[in-house]
């Protein structure tokens, strides 16, 4: 079977990512334009919406693993990107760009723990290492991802799809875990509303359930997220100062 006759049997991977950057947007946007956790229903439900992301940007991240030519250029890219994505993440929402300066929350972009992910799928695979070793490395990977956007769990997920590919269920069961850990810290430390609305990452299960396993026919789409996510977050920082002026409009700013 050809990739276009899978293509029209379920969602290749540029679509499940068209998807994911038209809910990062949104989630962005509402993010700063109505800061400090507002609980009007349509602004809740676009929240909602934004959690569809993360959790495709983490699959995608696990299944570029397994299928990149190069772990070590694909690291090294991943790295340069979470590096322009602190900068415009911190921009985007009035967070210092030293981190730890304001609070241990939110401290750069969930591009950080992206990165870490394929670091640590890497180290996992090692024939070089003991499992011991391994161990201790996954546990330093947590804490580095720890103050980033959806902190250690995102690292964590994308460790377990990585190790459990081919079992989608398993994928799926350890996500939701990961994240309800989350959301209760979320919900204690930050907002109860908003830690439970971290769950609505279930939602984006039915959409990574119809993955074709196919990468779509614009081999240009990794190149165009590259540029995209500064690019939105910059102008979400300007949109920021033109409302509220120069302050944070999210926890750890």
């Amino acid at each position: 079977m050809n990739e276009l006759e899978n293509n029209n049997k379920g969602l290749s991977g540029n679509q499940l990512k068209i998807i994911a950057i038209c809910a990062m947007t949104l989630d962005h946007v509402i993010s700063v334009v109505y800061p400090n956790y507002p609980t009007d229903w349509w602004i809740i439900l676009c929240h909602i919406i934004g959690r569809l992301a993360a959790p495709i940007f983490w699959y995608m991240i696990a299944e570029g693993y397994h299928h990149t030519r190069n772990v070590k250029k694909y690291m090294a890219r991943l790295f340069v990107f979470a590096i322009v994505g602190h900068f415009a993440y911190n921009f985007a929402f009035g967070i210092s760009f030293v981190p730890f300066k304001t609070s241990c929350f939110n401290q750069t972009s969930v591009i950080w723990p992206l990165f870490l992910g394929v670091v640590g799928l890497w180290l996992l695979d090692s024939q070089k290492l003991k499992a011991w070793q391994k161990t201790i490395l996954v546990f330093l990977l947590a804490a580095l991802a720890f103050p980033s956007d959806w902190s250690s769990p995102a690292l964590l997920v994308i460790l377990y799809h990585g190790r459990n590919r081919g079992n989608f269920k398993k994928q799926m069961l350890w996500m939701l875990v990961w994240i309800g850990f989350y959301a209760l810290v979320y919900a204690i430390f930050i907002n109860p509303l908003y830690g439970l609305l971290q769950m609505a990452v279930a939602l984006t299960i039915p959409l990574l359930k119809n993955y074709n396993g196919q990468r779509g026919s614009f081999k240009g789409m990794k190149y165009f997220f590259y540029f995209y996510y500064p690019i939105h977050l910059a102008l979400c920082g300007l949109l920021r100062i033109a409302l509220h002026g120069n302050v944070g409009v999210m926890i750890g700013g």
